[in-house]
């Protein structure tokens, strides 16, 4: 108990001294050991490191889940070191609304199978929302964290224990200068050799420390590279998906509205794939081709000698060039804008171009229909 009181004590007087060295350095009253200007830029550069983590870290989570009470929820599980349940997706939600509404509605209706369709997309764009979520938060989000609550903790600690030797070694010094009795200035001189040698110790500790956020940058380098690995696989999945559901909602328009242009066309960005893009599509109905339309013994009616069709004729921008194969094709350079129409019986792939006084045939993937 006696040893407990002594030292309760000795912490106090301790304690006392650093607060009053802290309090003069403040007030200009005292001197205070500054540090090598390397020392100062590593402790900057660790400050900055940890300031833009958690930065980082916080709009990363905000990116794969918006609802902030969700976010909380999953915080304090996670603080309890429980399970955080699984979340439906707000793609898999509606997924699930839709396919309810079909089934409601009529799941054979033009209207119930269009939503079975979507809804069947969306849930697969739900899942792959799900992988990209769980796949960042393993390769990003956890070793940021890990940083933040690992490292720097330790960076911190240490940090702060250098700060209080400084404190000692300093508030020794200014005992050491009003010491006046020789016996008083030996003391004082024995007290600062020993708060110098503890003042290294730890400064070369900490410095090593700081040091290592060198190794913390190539390290959260490799983890965004993942990152962003994950998110282009998780676009790439979207993409694909709804392509697949483009191509197949022009289809169904096409039975359902002939004669009209469906499809909604893609963007003039290449596509991911090394398969040729699939975008808009224009369904034409289903009457003799142009060839039967001449009188019998009559060869089929040149390109320049078709008027367009009554149906009218809209603008289309070209997205890719395009070198026409013969001279019934037109070639098309990207970014323009042509006049396209349809002729009955034409292959829906194709439509008649006009540049003018140019006419041909044009591939529609290769065009962004305007109006």
């Amino acid at each position: 108990m006696d040893f407990n009181m002594k030292k309760l004590a000795s912490d106090a007087g301790i304690f006392f001294t650093r607060a009053v060295q802290f309090t003069e350095e403040k007030f200009g009253q005292a001197e205070k050991t500054e540090l090598d200007a390397h020392f100062e830029n590593l402790l900057a550069r660790a400050d900055s490191t940890k300031n833009w983590t958690e930065r980082i870290l916080r709009q990363t989570e905000v990116l794969l889940q918006p609802n902030p009470s969700a976010r909380v929820e999953e915080f304090l599980y996670e603080k309890l070191d429980r399970k955080v349940p699984s979340r439906v997706t707000n793609g898999e939600l509606l997924a699930q609304y839709m396919a309810e509404a079909a089934s409601e509605l009529g799941p054979t209706t033009p209207y119930g199978t269009t939503l079975v369709k979507v809804s069947e997309a969306e849930k697969r764009l739900g899942a792959a929302e799900r992988d990209f979520i769980h796949a960042a938060s393993v390769s990003f989000l956890t070793p940021l964290r890990n940083f933040l609550e690992g490292d720097w903790k330790t960076i911190s600690k240490e940090r702060r224990l250098l700060q209080n030797r400084r404190l000692d070694l300093d508030a020794c010094k200014a005992r050491l200068k009003k010491a006046k009795a020789a016996e008083a200035k030996a003391s004082a001189e024995q007290e600062l050799r020993v708060a110098q040698t503890e003042f290294d110790r730890q400064a070369e500790v900490t410095r090593l420390l700081l040091e290592g956020i060198s190794s913390t940058h190539v390290n959260h380098l490799r983890c965004l590279h993942e990152f962003v690995k994950s998110q282009t696989t998780y676009y790439a999945q979207c993409y694909r998906h709804m392509l697949d559901l483009q191509k197949q909602l022009g289809s169904a328009q096409g039975a359902i509205f002939p004669g009209t242009f469906v499809g909604t066309p893609e963007p003039a960005s290449p596509p991911l794939s090394s398969t040729s893009p699939t975008t808009a599509a224009a369904t034409m109905p289903v009457v003799p081709a142009v060839a039967s339309l001449a009188p019998p013994g009559e060869a089929a009616l040149c390109l320049e000698e078709v008027a367009p069709s009554t149906s009218g004729t809209r603008k289309a921008r070209v997205l890719y060039d395009y070198e026409a194969a013969d001279s019934s094709e037109l070639a098309l350079l990207a970014d323009e804008l042509i006049t396209v129409y349809s002729l009955p019986g034409m292959d829906p792939d194709w439509l008649i171009g006009e540049r003018g006084n140019k006419k041909g045939k044009v591939p529609v993937t290769y065009l962004e229909l305007l109006s």
